[in-house]
């Protein structure tokens, strides 16, 4: 009998189907179902302390443990090139479920290989930021994740998010599937990657918390998942709206004007907020740094001060008037007082023009909504001070504090927007 053959062509795509299943890719959407951001960090090009050693990432597996706010079965992550000066070559990655935050450990048969375009590695150009490709992945809202990547050689400059607040692993060689990586090293910032987003069911959105160290989380213990926008993800769940997802973008030192440890939140609106898909609401809390570097550089004078509350105001109408071209309501936040602050001491000229930011955030109908974050923390005897149960260090609320935030938030304000 003559041997038969077979068109190459046919034969691939005969085999195609069964790597896609054995990898756990997955094909187009049901009807009505949409991709939502249900994790995601801001990113930055972070100082030399925070850059990890170029060594380290040579034949090595790097391990970074999340927590999403959405459940599902189906998701992709965003990796990150985005402050990068050559393209970027990730070899190999994966996501499993997390034995917990601060633990390296997975377990080892929900790993499922992430793949870009079909191909086990990808080539991510610099400034830009690659979707893998979706995988079937059946997880809760509120699951700790772990996304493992090999390198073979460092990034020629590293993205980054320093204060991750989550304990992340790197171990030599490539262990992307392992259920634990020996000898591992740990530290408290992410690297290379900026998002999480699940296929969910028409509804389903997001609200993007954009800001400074406060929404960052700053004074929160790594691993604990206490910042404010943690605890409004799970209010949301605990009030049964599963459907909104919270991503938080927020970066320490972080400016509305200028760059300060990270890009001005004006320049990076559009890729930490816009680009995340689904997203339909926006909390901006932003402001204290820029009044507050003012003042300890000394530019102060009545007719800077001026120009910079006029400055922000128009930073803000110009961020709010693109967010709501695309549907996205922006909802205002309010300065908590820092009158206590070591760090800036504040005198009473700043503290006025605290009060006629807030006042503007209240009064001036630029916002689809605002939230009072001023009057939930400030001391009713000295408003320029947060109330002793909420102060951190008289800049930062404590954990008391954050919880105060997330409860202050309209969570009627996060069901719809109306655009």
């Amino acid at each position: 009998m003559a041997r038969q053959t077979i068109p190459a062509r046919a034969l691939a795509l005969a085999i195609l189907p069964g790597l896609l299943a054995a990898c756990g890719t997955v094909g187009s959407p049901a009807i009505g179902e949409h991709w939502v951001a249900s994790w995601g960090t801001a990113q930055l090009a972070p100082e030399s302390k925070d850059a990890l050693p170029a060594a380290d990432w040579r034949d090595a597996t790097l391990r970074q443990v999340l927590r999403v706010s959405l459940g599902g079965e189906r998701l992709r992550v965003r990796f990150s090139n985005s402050f990068g000066s050559a393209p970027l070559v990730i070899s190999g990655a994966s996501v499993a479920l997390a034995s917990g935050p601060g633990r390296a450990t997975i377990d080892p048969a929900s790993a499922r290989e992430l793949r870009f375009g079909g191909s086990a590695s990808v080539t991510i150009p610099a400034g830009a930021e690659y979707l893998s490709d979706p995988v079937l992945f059946k997880h809760a809202a509120g699951a700790d994740l772990a996304v493992s990547m090999h390198f073979t050689e460092e990034p020629a400059r590293q993205t980054a998010h320093p204060g991750s607040r989550a304990t992340s692993f790197m171990a030599k060689g490539r262990r992307l599937a392992e259920a634990e990586l020996p000898g591992a090293v740990s530290f408290a910032r992410w690297y290379q990657l900026a998002g999480v987003e699940v296929q969910a069911a028409p509804g389903a959105h997001a609200v993007v918390a954009i800001g400074d160290s406060i929404t960052d989380g700053y004074g929160v213990a790594p691993d604990t998942n206490l910042r404010w926008t943690d605890a409004l993800a799970l209010r949301l769940r605990t009030a049964g709206m599963h459907s909104v997802g919270v991503v938080n973008a927020g970066i320490g030192g972080g400016r509305l004007l200028r760059d300060g440890l990270g890009p001005n939140l004006a320049a990076r609106f559009e890729r930490d907020v816009l680009a995340r898909p689904g997203v339909r609401h926006a909390i901006v809390l932003i402001g204290v740094n820029d009044f507050g570097t003012q003042h300890r550089n000394t530019e102060d004078s009545p007719a800077m001060r001026r120009q910079l509350l006029a400055d922000m105001q128009e930073a803000l109408r110009q961020v709010t008037a693109s967010a709501q071209a695309r549907g996205v309501c922006v909802i205002g936040a309010t300065i908590t007082p820092y009158g206590g602050s070591e760090y800036y001491h504040p005198e009473k000229d700043n503290e006025q023009d605290r009060l006629a930011y807030n006042d503007w955030i209240r009064r001036s109908g630029t916002f689809d909504g605002v939230i009072d974050f001023d009057a939930a923390l400030r001391d009713p005897v000295r408003p320029d001070r947060i109330r002793k149960e909420y102060d951190n260090d008289g800049l930062h609320p404590n954990m008391a504090g954050y919880r105060a935030m997330a409860q202050t938030v309209p969570l009627e304000m996060l069901s719809q927007c109306r655009r």
